[in-house]
């Protein structure tokens, strides 16, 4: 049964499903134009479907909103979305904004929005939800909340001036770092660089490994110089070094000095490194175990939430030390193999035998070669003593062969109009706010 009034924050990441039930997509946003003397008028969604692709779903073309999903009449164009002037994003742009009692003359801040059906294909905003100033010190107490009708508030803020971010970050708590990233990357720039600074020192590490680094210097640029290095100190060493590698060279290596020595150490290691080599593409955090320890110790090292997937795939085995760089490089063990065997069987007898290391002046695209001939997932690199410095991993060599601009290349591009802009079942569709015929 579809809802007569919804509140914004509920449908974001609601999935968005065609009359025959087949998955379109994500709602990532609401989008509202102002009008004088009413409320502001639902014109659609912004809707990510697969690809990343954000595209413009027009209000009249959604038949049903309700219990958690959306349907809609299935004729979607899916030309990238591009906000147009008049349009406002709603969790974007609206949440976290200031508001003032028309009344009383009391601020308040929005953190959600309601928006109700008047007729077929036609919603308006209906409700706020706002939060008032807190009345006690206490920095464990919020304060009080209540709802109001948009005539009932005005605007403290022009579109555009700063406002909280924490709402909308709230609001995208559970997207992955990539999700996110787009999501930061569709806003307006100052809105982009303001949620930026309000994410944690992780949080935003991990966003800024998923953007183009012309993004990641202009977010970087941003931060005080102990910010910035508390969250380059977060991030991959090899994502580290190449975002310092664009930057001005004074400010890069004072960067390095506020880092934590060892990640530093890392991070400059790197920087030595051609970034067209393996060693300009490795990651100096790879798992590394003795040829004494178990597979049970194995498994537990790979079981880590925080270890990327390519990280996990295997355990290198070294002499002592066990950091990079270590002691004389032994062998890999694979994840699958450590499987086949009992959790006290040893990973000396495990080392495949068949896998060679490269060394840290080996080219980029010899590694790329190595990894798809032998189906491999990483490869370890050594240098003239035969010490493990890092591996390369298929996630190093993807952004080493994409194009630099990869993360926005609209793959329909290339296609003509007509076959960018067809429905589910072959028909036209336009951007407009009326109903389907």
């Amino acid at each position: 049964m579809s809802a007569t009034r919804v509140f914004v924050a509920r449908l974001a990441g609601c999935t968005v499903f065609d009359p025959a039930g087949d998955r379109v997509g994500k709602v990532r946003d609401v989008l509202v134009v102002y009008r004088t003397g009413k409320p502001p008028r639902v014109v659609g969604l912004i809707v990510e479907i697969p690809g990343k692709r954000r595209v413009f779903v027009s209000i009249g073309r959604v038949t049903s909103i309700g219990a958690g999903q959306i349907i809609t009449t299935g004729l979607i164009n899916v030309r990238r979305f591009e906000q147009r002037g008049g349009e406002v994003r709603v969790i974007a742009e609206l949440f976290g904004r200031r508001v003032v009692f028309r009344a009383t003359g009391e601020e308040a801040t929005i953190e959600d929005v309601a928006i109700e059906e008047q007729g077929p294909g036609e919603w308006q905003v209906s409700q706020l939800f706002v939060r008032r100033p807190k009345t006690t010190a206490s920095p464990f107490v919020k304060g009080p909340t209540t709802f109001a009708t948009w005539n009932e508030l005005r605007e403290e803020q022009e579109l555009g001036e700063a406002q909280s971010a924490e709402q909308l970050i709230a609001t995208y708590a559970d997207l992955k770092p990539a999700d996110l990233a787009n999501t930061l990357l569709d806003l307006p720039r100052d809105r982009m660089i303001e949620v930026a600074e309000e994410l944690s020192d992780d949080r935003l590490a991990d966003v800024l490994e998923e953007m183009p680094e012309t993004d990641q210097v202009q977010i970087l640029a941003q931060l005080d110089d102990d910010r910035a290095a508390d969250v380059l100190d977060q991030m991959q060493p090899d994502d580290a070094a190449d975002l310092i590698a664009q930057l001005p060279e004074d400010r890069g290596e004072h960067l390095l000095e506020l880092m934590e020595p060892e990640e530093a150490e890392d991070v400059r290691m790197l920087l030595r490194f051609d970034p067209e080599t393996a060693g300009g593409l490795m990651t100096t955090e790879p798992i590394i175990l003795s040829a004494d320890a178990t597979v049970a110790e194995a498994l537990a090292s790979i079981r880590r939430s925080e270890l990327a997937p390519a990280l996990a795939a295997g355990v290198c085995i070294t002499l002592p030390p066990y950091e990079s760089p270590t002691g004389r490089f032994l062998g890999m063990v694979h994840f699958q193999r450590m499987l086949r065997y009992p959790p006290h069987e040893r990973l000396g007898t495990l080392l495949d035998q068949s896998l060679d290391p490269v060394g840290v002046r080996t080219s980029a695209a010899e590694v790329s070669r190595i990894l798809a001939s032998y189906n491999l997932v990483q490869v370890p690199v050594v240098d003239e003593q035969h010490r493990l410095l890092g591996v390369v991993t298929i996630d190093d060599v993807l952004d080493y062969l994409l194009p630099d601009d990869w993360r926005s290349i609209d793959e329909n591009d290339e296609l003509p109009a007509s076959e960018q802009r067809l429905g589910s079942n072959g028909r036209r569709a336009g951007r407009g706010t009326s109903s389907p015929q």
